[in-house]
């Protein structure tokens, strides 16, 4: 399908000035894997929110304590939106997946309601999977606040929910657009534009941009968000500098939140100046492009799920973004009334 040209609209946080040369950049910047060119046919996500037709569990070593396994256990739900009820806080109510809620963005996104001790870590590795797979309705249960973590990025998560079903419920789905094209921008010529739905279309199209200075470097993909997208894409374990890796197993020893961390050269992708430490995933034309990959679908589809009225259709533009913009984004859709239902 062709895509319409865009314009990065208002500035909500930022300088008009910096975005527009950012933007600039972001336009010159090639496209490594389209998966909008040719895709005619997508037609519109379903018209009744969703839960999972049984109950899953998934288990793997804990992500801050490597040595402890860690369990999840997907359950259907008739109340909307996500929920993580943690089972080691009984007085705990559950942490509802909304920006709400956001307790930090500093490394990761982490979620906390009420008391500090109900928090959960990392969650953007599993709440993706709401936006990615359709998935409205949910209840996590879970055994502490760290999460499992995994070999294939997500994809094990993926396995379960597609084992379990995703069923239709008797709620009609809600649709929500952007009233009209907005952007903000960060630090180091960083941005994320979000764009209103294309003719009302009940869909989400991401473009999505890093600019790495290390073997990495630029990479940019394009695609519609669809479950067939989202398991591809799942896959992408995210990534770390050499350096980092070197500290961790180093220095960081002496401290107790980096000495436990259950990072493995299995589990990520680590990337040195010139070249990767470990074989990276997901190639397209001799061009490795896990790490966008794993921006776009594990990370921005993340916060995307923070948006707890309904499901987002339109155009989402993130060039060299992370956490923390992404968390602001979804935060000036809030304060500043620009959700609209379609």
């Amino acid at each position: 399908m062709d895509v319409p040209p865009v314009s990065y609209g208002k500035v909500l946080v930022g300088d008009a000035t910096a975005v527009s040369r950012a933007f600039a950049n972001w336009q010159d910047q090639p496209v490594d894997q389209d998966l909008e060119e040719g895709a005619t046919d997508l037609g519109d996500l379903p018209v009744q929110q969703t839960t999972l037709g049984n109950c899953t569990e998934v288990t793997g070593p804990g992500t801050f304590l490597g040595r402890a396994q860690r369990t999840l256990r997907f359950e259907p739900s008739r109340v909307q939106g996500w929920r993580f009820k943690r089972n080691d806080l009984p007085e705990s109510l559950p942490i509802n997946v909304s920006v709400a809620n956001v307790w930090t963005t500093a490394r990761n996104i982490v979620l906390c309601s009420g008391s500090p001790h109900n928090y959960m870590r990392m969650v953007e590795h599993i709440i993706a999977l709401k936006v990615g797979l359709g998935l409205d309705n949910l209840l996590i249960r879970v055994d502490s606040g760290d999460p499992p973590l995994f070999d294939r990025g997500s994809l094990d998560l993926v396995e379960a929910v597609d084992a379990a079903g995703i069923v239709p419920q008797s709620d009609p789905a809600v649709y929500l657009t952007v009233r009209e094209p907005v952007t903000v921008a960060g630090a180091n010529g960083s941005f994320l534009t979000f764009l209103p739905a294309e003719d009302g279309r009940r869909l989400l199209f991401v473009d999505c941009a890093v600019d790495f200075r290390n073997a990495i470097g630029k990479q940019r993909i394009r695609f519609p968000v669809t479950p067939k997208v989202f398991r591809y894409g799942a896959q992408a374990r995210t990534n770390t500098t050499l350096w980092m890796m070197l500290y961790c197993k180093t220095i960081g020893m002496i401290f107790a939140d980096v000495r436990n961390l259950g990072y493995t050269r299995r589990n990520i992708l680590v990337a040195g100046p010139h070249c990767y430490f470990n074989r990276p995933k997901l190639w397209h034309q001799g061009k490795s492009l896990e790490a966008v990959w794993h921006r776009a679908t594990l990370d921005l589809l993340a916060a995307i799920a923070l948006i707890d009225r309904g499901r987002l259709a339109g155009r989402v533009i993130s060039y060299k973004s992370g956490h923390t913009l992404d968390v602001v984004m979804i935060r000036e859709l809030y304060e500043r009334d620009l959700l609209v239902r379609l």
